[in-house]
């Protein structure tokens, strides 16, 4: 279960009663959508139903048959969201919407690269930056997903801009390749790979540009600085780093 301080109330008026149940506010939107895969328990703040949350008063059982032919809690929380609204405090909209503004920052630096500066990614700060500039307003209620391409038509006139992936070629010593070959697989798609006779590890992995200093200095940090890494260009022109 969340906490009462994470949730927000889904609310559903019907026959002439009112119904509202405590909820994750982003549950609360998959649920909604119907696209809600976890664990109900784990998203809501009480098993129950009440017709006013705030003060903790509970609907007529009679009235639970009449609406939703059921009195289980665990069966009409998500009949509620999915029928209701979701009402959430001017102070919950402020906090969902810089939650939101920092996944959405995050992402779009995590794939974006700067195409007049050879494809070096841009910082968090310079984003979140320029999307202020922009005036961009980050919706509380939306995915994350669902904004990032109206975020970068926004940029675009502020920053130099663009989603790319680059591809890595990177060569580990044997002491280190064990343990670093694993991480850098964890990186994205892995396209090539080969463990040499001194036991040394060579792969080709392919990530969001974005992700660039990340991945460096991840195989500088696990190899102490003895990895060697080169950007492919194509199958037969290397550009080393």
């Amino acid at each position: 279960m969340i906490s009462l301080d994470e949730a927000v109330t889904a609310r559903l008026e019907s026959h002439g009663a009112r119904f509202e149940v405590l909820v994750d506010p982003d549950a609360a939107l998959e649920i909604k959508r119907d696209e809600f895969e976890g664990d109900l328990e784990d998203v809501i703040a009480a098993e129950d139903v009440f017709e006013d949350a705030s003060r903790g008063d509970r609907p007529a059982e009679d009235d639970l048959e009449t609406v939703f032919e059921t009195t289980d809690p665990m069966e009409i929380i998500p009949m509620v969201i999915q029928r209701g609204e979701i009402q959430i405090t001017a102070d919950q909209r402020r906090e969902m919407q810089e939650q939101k503004r920092k996944q959405l920052v995050n992402k779009i630096a995590r794939n974006a690269v700067n195409p007049q500066m050879d494809d070096a990614p841009h910082p968090p700060e310079r984003i979140e930056s320029a999307l202020e500039q922009a005036g961009f307003t980050v919706e509380p209620m939306e995915p994350v997903e669902s904004q990032v391409d109206e975020a970068l038509d926004a940029l675009r006139p502020v920053i130099p801009i663009r989603f790319d992936e680059v591809t890595v070629a990177v060569h580990v010593p044997a002491d280190y390749a064990g343990s670093t070959q694993a991480q850098v697989r964890g990186y994205g798609e892995l396209e090539r790979e080969e463990w040499q006779n001194d036991g040394s590890w060579i792969g080709v992995v392919r990530f969001p540009a974005g992700m660039q200093n990340d991945f460096y200095d991840m195989v500088n940090d696990r190899t102490s600085g003895t990895a060697e890494t080169q950007i492919v260009k194509d199958e037969d022109e290397l550009s080393t780093r």
